[in-house]
């Protein structure tokens, strides 16, 4: 596994590996959201970017590590944007792919990501990304 890892840092110079969410489950599927194609955007707090050592860039490539540590997919961020939470429209949640795609679900589910985080507050600076599907492993 850290071969193929290895190797795809090769592949995709710079490219850094990580896993969506904050649990196994979550990050298995959050991958599989992104392979399908149905997750083309996510965020994360601004104070946890810029605590970061390697933070996202456009242009950037990440390998996708599902709840194992296994690569799912690699991709390639295509935009970023600051917003703050409660800016965050109906668009932006659709293309985050998660449960029903409504904005009342991806307020709920991300103000308890946060939370758990310590981060959590309705005006809180978010950093939203856009990102394609290089390649599914």
């Amino acid at each position: 596994m850290m071969n193929l890892i290895d190797d795809l840092k090769t592949k995709y110079p710079g490219a850094q590996a990580w896993s969506f969410g904050d649990n196994p489950d979550m990050a298995d599927e959050l991958a599989d959201l992104v392979m399908k194609g149905m997750k083309t955007a996510s965020c994360g707090s601004l104070t946890s970017f810029q605590a970061e050592e390697s933070a996202s860039k456009i242009g950037g490539y990440h390998i996708i590590l599902d709840g194992q540590a296994s690569p799912a997919c690699v991709i390639r961020m295509v935009s970023m944007r600051l917003i703050r939470f409660s800016d965050v429209t109906e668009e932006f949640a659709r293309k985050e792919g998660e449960g029903d795609l409504s904005l009342e679900y991806w307020r709920r589910e991300h103000k308890a990501f946060f939370t758990r985080e310590g981060f959590y507050s309705d005006d809180m600076e978010l950093v939203a990304e856009e990102f394609e599907v290089i390649e599914v492993l």
